[in-house]
């Protein structure tokens, strides 16, 4: 059964255009490569909410696990959080359209 692993955050005011550049070259190529399909952004722009949710398919819980424990996931995630603050990731099964 299909996972979606479903992560937020917000981007530290200081930070932005670094962040911006680190998403476009690194993040998003890097979480390809390690298989996820990504099926979601949104941006935030009046709340309370986080400001950026991102998800990413994988085909089931067994391997997302498994690229979660890796070291290059570990290395990616890393290096996001220089950029952002308040993130946090989940894994649920995944339904046809928006989930949070």
């Amino acid at each position: 059964m299909s996972v979606k692993l479903i992560m937020t955050w917000d981007i530290s005011a200081e930070q932005e255009q670094d962040y911006f550049e680190f998403v476009v070259r690194e993040f998003i190529p890097g979480v390809q490569r390690m298989g996820f399909e990504l099926s979601d952004a949104w941006a935030t722009v009046y709340g309370t909410s986080p400001q950026i949710m991102v998800s990413a398919m994988l085909p089931d819980v067994k391997e997302a696990r498994q690229v979660l424990k890796s070291a290059e996931w570990r290395d990616l995630n890393n290096n996001l959080q220089n950029y952002v603050k308040n993130y946090k990731q989940k894994i649920v099964t995944a339904r046809g359209g928006f989930q949070f």
